[in-house]
């Protein structure tokens, strides 16, 4: 009995320590990059490096402490070796009230007859401005689209400070 309450007390203790976490879900949609530098790295053909910066919208915004998420910045670093794109960046979204949260990605893409096709995508979000200060999360996108335009349905989930 008493290892019973034990157990049930540490229980509480932990989840009371790590807060609750909340499932969130959206729809990205992400216009060519603005901004993009690429350099041949001259091991084989079709192999580059580049760095972009690009825009999105959420036309199904998640909602992140109260507040829906509106637009976005993605600046990325690429590593192009034929169809295969990997790509490591920063996504810096704009909530409705001005708020910022702030996340870092990884992905793998890749592209047939000019579709692209996401096949790992991985994001945290690692804090925020106002009323996401402090927030932590992660989960996963998929995506699709052409090199003009892509569209990511993501999801995961996100804890508050206490």
């Amino acid at each position: 009995m008493q290892k019973a309450l034990f157990v049930l007390c540490l229980s509480c203790l932990l989840t009371s320590l790590v807060g609750a976490q909340t499932k969130i879900s959206s729809t990205i949609k992400c216009t060519k990059a603005s901004i993009e530098h690429m350099v041949p790295v001259g091991d084989h053909p079709n192999h580059v490096f580049g760095v972009t910066q690009g825009s999105c919208t959420s036309s199904k915004p998640w909602t992140i402490a109260g507040v829906a998420a509106k637009d976005a910045v993605g600046t990325s670093a690429l590593d192009v070796d034929g169809d295969v794109t990997k790509n490591r960046g920063v996504y810096v979204e704009t909530m409705e009230n001005g708020d910022k949260g702030v996340y870092h990605y990884e992905l793998t893409a890749a592209t047939k007859d000019g579709q692209v096709k996401v096949t790992a995508h991985k994001w945290q979000l690692v804090g925020g401005t106002g009323k996401l200060k402090g927030v932590k999360g992660q989960g996963t996108c998929t995506g699709s689209g052409t090199a003009d335009s892509m569209t990511y349905e993501c999801e995961g989930e996100y804890t508050l400070p206490k």
